[in-house]
């Protein structure tokens, strides 16, 4: 009875205690086959050779960590390395080693140099330019990209890919530069072109080839006002092809209006602008100009080799600082120049100068100039002091728009562009702060634009 009421007899009480350790054994070897990690303190301790071997293949796998976050860095890689991806080249030394236990220790170490190869690493190539929040009053206005060739239609010619990527640059930046650059791709783009069967030159050429070519140009940048006007020529010649004329024939003729128009409404035009500019410098005379155009300097050049003796004084643009270019080449050919690097002290320099020269990037049909900005200060400042402003403008950089403010048109400035802040490249200069224009055509009063306009088209 005393047996019965403390409890069962030996036999009966080592049973269940069999029966609780068994189950036991098959929960470690289920963790086990899962690959779970086990705990440190029931792990066997390593020998020598095996703790050596294990720094061995954590080293590996350090350095291979850093090797493909420098990879990332230089963007030799597609995409940075995460933890998933650098895993497995860490297991992988360690399979190589032979050391199955070392599996969860080298999991950890892989996960955390993954996640210092991330942090490293984790930035692509495209996001390394921040984030540009133009604010919504100003969203009209553009700006240059340096867009990638491999994002490109498939049908864009490798010379437009290249002239694409100086224009983004601003390694080509003069409007009149531009539009040459564009005529001399385009005409590449033609000689290279076959008409598909079924197809007219006069049809297909235009929508299939040339704009795709327009396109990617202006994704790089914003086409000047010349550009606008010269591709509407060219779509314009395209559509006068006749049919019948044979393909390469009909090539002949574009390549040969497009060297005609290079020659009559650039080459020859700056070579007219720059004679007539020459000859209202006088001696005695000082010029004033802002920051570096070719025209500019072609005409003080120019006026130099005819005799005529004069200094200049050049006002630079403080953020492009081209005006060191100009002032070098004429101090090289004996002119006498005075340098200003920024807008300091500008009514002075203004008030020693007997006529202030500006090259204009384009001029509106209410004569406007549109030009680098700062012209307009410039402009303001020699209307306040009676000091004649002189526009150079070639006929092809004349349009039929109208502009009032710097806004209306504009582009900004890529280099210079954050959330707080942007800088305008140009700015619009009213009709009544200039004095004359001088063109191809004969020079003019700005008002007086529209007739230039007028006889371009009766012209055309």
């Amino acid at each position: 009875m005393s047996a019965a009421a403390n409890g069962p007899p030996p036999e009966a009480t080592n049973k269940p205690v069999e029966k609780s350790e068994k189950p036991q054994a098959p929960a470690k070897n289920e963790k086990k086959s899962k690959g779970e990690a086990v705990d440190p303190t029931n792990a066997p301790k390593l020998s020598g050779a095996e703790l050596k071997a294990k720094a061995k293949a954590e080293k590996a796998a350090r350095r291979a960590q850093i090797k493909a976050t420098k990879e990332v860095v230089k963007g030799d890689a597609a995409a940075p390395l995460g933890p998933g991806q650098s895993g497995p080249s860490t297991g992988d030394v360690k399979a190589n080693k032979g050391k199955g236990k070392q599996d969860s220790v080298s999991g950890t170490n892989s996960g955390a140099a993954g996640k210092a190869t991330a942090s490293k690493g984790s930035t692509p190539p495209a996001a390394t330019e921040p984030k540009v929040t133009i604010p919504e009053c100003f969203s009209h206005l553009s700006i240059a990209k340096k867009s990638a060739m491999t994002n490109a239609d498939k049908d864009v010619h490798p010379t437009v890919l290249v002239l694409g990527q100086q224009m983004a640059t601003f390694a080509i930046d003069e409007s009149i530069t531009r539009l040459k650059a564009t005529l001399l791709a385009f005409k590449k783009v033609i000689d290279s072109y076959n008409t598909p069967p079924g197809n007219t030159l006069a049809r297909h050429l235009t929508p299939h080839v040339l704009n795709p070519q327009i396109d990617y140009l202006t994704a790089c940048r914003p086409m000047c006002f010349s550009m606008g006007n010269a591709i509407r020529w060219l779509k314009l010649q395209v559509s006068k092809i006749d049919p019948d004329v044979p393909e390469q024939e009909a090539k002949k003729q574009l390549c040969d209006s497009i060297d005609s128009f290079i020659q009559e409404r650039i080459s020859v035009a700056d070579f007219v602008i720059t004679e007539k500019a020459a000859r209202r410098i006088v001696n005695g005379d000082t010029i004033l100009v802002f920051g570096r155009s070719t025209l500019v300097e072609r005409t003080l050049l120019h006026a130099h080799s005819a005799g005529t003796r004069f200094s200049v004084i050049v006002i630079d643009d403080p953020y492009e600082k081209k005006g060191q270019v100009l002032s070098k080449t004429l101090a090289a050919e004996g002119i006498s120049v005075s340098y200003c690097g920024d807008f300091g002290g500008l009514r002075w320099h203004v008030q020693r100068a007997s006529m202030v020269l500006l090259c204009a990037e384009s001029m509106f049909s209410n004569g406007s100039m549109y030009g680098r900005s700062g012209s307009c200060d410039l402009a303001i400042a020699a209307k306040a002091l009676e000091i004649p402003v002189t526009v150079l403008c070639e006929t092809i950089n004349i349009t039929d728009r109208v502009a009032t403010d710097s806004l209306t048109y504009n582009e900004i400035d890529p280099e210079r562009c954050s959330a707080a802040s942007f800088r305008l490249l140009f700015d619009a200069t009213l009709a009544k702060y200039l004095s004359v224009v001088i063109t191809e055509l004969g020079s003019v009063q700005p008002t007086s634009v529209p007739d230039i306009l007028r006889k371009l088209e009766e012209s055309n």
